[in-house]
């Protein structure tokens, strides 16, 4: 029996797991921008064309980005948890993931789910939310929230200003005092700077407002 030939892509020993690896890696190092089918291919050692048998396009390289921030954040929850322990450690966990890839934050905030994997992690999320008794309206409606409001703080958080510019707390505490009492007061004593502090107090604020919905009136 004559053994199959391998392609070059097999021999170099790529999967689809590999390339998103790399992918993922130039993004942190050097930023969106600088990832292309061709400096991928040069980063794995292999031309651009092969990438195309394991991504068949460069959208569905994008669309894996996102997919393997969110498989990040997902095996930290426990299956048997209830929904608000299961969200809770979801987004705590989305947090810390994007904040280790900043170069995605744009891809996770402006792609919709679409890789199995991707879905699966959403099913998850809806099916914890419809088994305590969410109708399944407000159980994608406090998921969704939930979600974007973990992307928005942590691209808020990424993109945070230096240290002396303007809205900076250096910059705040210079402000007329007289006019701005409150301000300058809490850039100079730190109060509400603490980035986690503020990411914990919105995530809790969120689940108690879930808890405290009537599903039936939403």
């Amino acid at each position: 029996m004559v053994a199959k030939k391998r392609t070059r892509g097999e021999r170099a020993g790529l999967t689809r797991h590999r390339i998103l690896d790399a992918a993922l890696e130039l993004v942190d190092r050097e930023g969106r921008t600088a990832l292309t089918m061709r400096r991928l291919g040069t980063e794995l050692g292999v031309e651009a064309m092969t990438l195309y048998h394991h991504v068949p396009n460069k959208d569905a390289l994008l669309d894996g980005l996102v997919e393997r921030v969110f498989a990040e954040a997902l095996p930290l929850a426990d299956e048997d948890a209830d929904w608000r322990t299961l969200l809770r450690t979801y987004a705590f966990s989305l947090r810390e993931a994007l904040l280790r890839h900043p170069g995605v934050l744009p891809l996770v905030a402006g792609r919709p789910a679409v890789t199995p994997a991707t879905l699966d992690a959403v099913e998850r999320g809806l099916g914890a939310l419809t088994s305590a008794g969410f109708p399944l309206g407000p159980a994608v409606d406090a998921l969704n929230s939930l979600s974007l409001f973990v992307i928005g703080h942590t691209a808020a958080e990424a993109a945070g200003p230096p240290a002396d510019a303007p809205g900076s707390a250096a910059w705040l505490t210079g402000l007329d005092a007289e006019r701005h009492p409150l301000v300058v007061e809490a850039a100079a004593t730190g109060a509400g700077t603490d980035d986690a502090r503020r990411f914990r107090f919105a995530v809790e604020a969120l689940l108690a407002g879930f808890a405290a919905t009537d599903p039936a009136s939403v």
